[in-house]
């Protein structure tokens, strides 16, 4: 039996349920179909929960713009919804002299990009406010902050349910078929479903590409290539004497060893960045040898074996490894030529910041 409904969303992560809950809202009957029996156990529940300011992205890309449109809209809905966060703003920090003029190509690009309340903090305030900091110069980010995850998923998805809109768990995308007369879905579990829509969103994160593989209908030529990084944390014996994020000034290939915490203050370093074949969340312990001499360069003090693995979270990066900037993708009818359908691949950092700004965009398309 074939069940119509007029939005399916695949994945029911941070974004997906931002997606369906716009959907639902703009009086599009949804359900979400995710895989796994629990909602955000992938990307969404694998980062360091970080509002981005949106700093550090490409003038011009949907990073950029989603990063500063989302940030708005996230601090707005977590004060509005008892969502648990924290504004407790960011340094980034120069750690030798020929670091300072990078910070200032920092604060021209982060207001190329909308960021506009970035400032040189003078060497008495960052002793003042951060005594065991270590650094030449400083940028003060005062929009960045942390947010609890889930808090905001659980928000969600109760938003989307209760204007009317469903969340199935443990119910896999197994094949599809796009035509015409609408998008049909066959969907597996305990319960299988043959799923009929007018609009199919994939939000499937990490198995966004092939999920759109499986689609009958779609140019395989319009899914691109993707392939994951992995990036290592390792949390801190006690708790760090800082209060704010403090961040390096960015490296070849990513940001540095940094410093992020979560709302109980527990402190948090990493990333330590590998390129890996298939998913697997586990940290070698090893790996953290090569942080102490990063991280000592802003915090001295730090002790030997004072790190320890946390976690690790896998990103969905598009094209080849020697791309690391490439932009979001969100794909709807124009790109690929399928009514209906929107595929949105390779959402990375900062898609939790970015989350509802996303599905501002995708409820556009409709």
């Amino acid at each position: 039996m074939t069940e119509k409904i007029d939005c399916v969303v695949i994945g029911a992560g941070v974004v997906g349920l931002a997606v369906a809950r716009a959907m639902q809202l703009s009086g599009r009957e949804t359900i979400v179909v995710e895989a796994e029996r629990a909602i955000g156990t992938g990307t969404s529940s694998r980062n360091s929960e970080v509002i981005h300011a949106g700093i550090y992205y490409a003038q011009g890309s949907l990073k950029a713009r989603l990063c500063v449109e989302g940030r708005k809209l996230l601090y707005q809905y977590c004060s509005e919804h008892g969502v648990a966060h924290r504004n407790c703003g960011k340094f980034i920090v120069a750690t030798s002299p020929e670091q300072v003029a990078t910070l200032e190509k920092i604060m021209a690009s982060a207001k190329a990009n909308g960021v506009d309340d970035l400032r040189f903090v003078p060497a008495d305030e960052i002793r003042r406010k951060e005594p065991h900091l270590a650094c030449f110069a400083a940028l003060e980010s005062p929009s960045t902050g942390i947010v609890d995850s889930h808090g905001l998923m659980l928000a969600l998805q109760g938003d989307l349910e209760s204007a009317g809109g469903t969340v199935a768990l443990g119910a896999p995308v197994l094949s599809g078929v796009c035509s015409s007369s609408g998008l049909v879905l066959e969907v597996g579990g305990d319960e299988p479903m043959r799923l009929e829509a007018q609009i199919l969103i994939n939000c499937a994160g990490l198995n966004a590409p092939a999920v759109a593989r499986t689609l009958e209908g779609l140019a395989p030529s319009a899914v691109p290539a993707n392939h994951f990084t992995k990036g290592n944390y390792y949390s801190l014996a006690g708790r760090a004497p800082f209060s704010r994020l403090i961040y390096p000034v960015p490296v070849p290939g990513g940001l540095g060893v940094h410093l992020t915490l979560d709302l109980a203050g527990q402190a948090r370093f990493g990333p330590d960045v590998e390129a890996i074949e298939r998913i697997d969340y586990r940290v070698d312990p090893s790996r953290a040898n090569a942080f102490y001499a990063e991280i000592r360069k802003y915090w001295p003090a730090l002790a030997d074996g004072a790190l320890q693995p946390a976690y690790s979270g896998i990103r969905p990066k598009l094209g080849t490894p020697q791309s690391p900037l490439a932009d979001f993708v969100i794909q709807g009818p124009r790109d690929h030529g399928v009514r209906g359908l929107v595929n949105l691949l390779g959402i990375e950092s900062p898609g939790l910041t970015s989350s509802l700004a996303i599905a501002v965009q995708v409820r556009a398309l409709f």
